[in-house]
């Protein structure tokens, strides 16, 4: 796998090091091409790449992408402090949708009496109906609620959003507590930052 990964990559680099060749070059003799044969000799490559070449935000990304298989769900993931709950019998007035919109989020739990989750609340939901003051939170929930595990792989949550269809994830800990969310817009502000 790594083997694909460096050569994809010395194919994207290797017309932007064709400059640093010429250069060189001047000597009657041309610079061999190098190709990184292990991941040491390939981030050694990256670390000495010239910033006109690679600037720090393509290392970080390059980083990023090599880093993925090893990433969990734990490194990405938002703790449930910063979740938005919204109770199945709140009415949906325009105090309760206010807050849900200034929270910036999209999603957001919902939990019954005894505070357990039994559904989403989606805002693109609230967004196509029409909501009137009487309205509980229940009545737009999507009962399919998606979950991973602090532990699961970021390429198990890549294949998890391919399989449901869904985006966004309610996370539990090795205890079967909600821990946080993740959604798939976290990880790609990871892998494209």
């Amino acid at each position: 796998m790594w083997t694909r990964f460096l050569q994809k990559i010395v194919r994207v680099l290797d017309p932007k090091l064709e400059k640093y060749r010429e250069r060189g070059a001047s000597s009657k003799k041309e610079m061999p091409k190098f190709t990184p044969k292990t991941m040491e000799e390939f981030i050694g490559v990256v670390k000495r790449a010239p910033k006109d070449v690679l600037n720090s935000k393509d290392k970080t990304r390059i980083a990023a992408v090599m880093s993925f298989d090893d990433r969990r769900v734990a490194d990405l993931m938002a703790p449930k402090t910063e979740l938005v709950f919204v109770r199945s019998d709140e009415i949906l007035g325009p105090l309760i949708l206010d807050k849900l919109y200034k929270s910036g989020f999209t999603e957001f739990p919902v939990i019954n009496s005894r505070e357990k989750v039994v559904g989403v609340l989606h805002t693109e939901a609230l967004n196509t109906l029409e909501i009137r003051k009487t309205d509980k939170a229940e009545k737009y929930i999507d009962k399919g609620v998606k979950y991973l595990h602090t532990n699961d792989s970021l390429d198990f949550v890549i294949e998890e959003v391919l399989r449901l269809n869904t985006q966004y994830f309610l996370v539990l800990n090795e205890n079967e507590e909600l821990a946080g969310f993740l959604t798939l817009k976290m990880v790609f502000d990871y892998l494209l930052s």
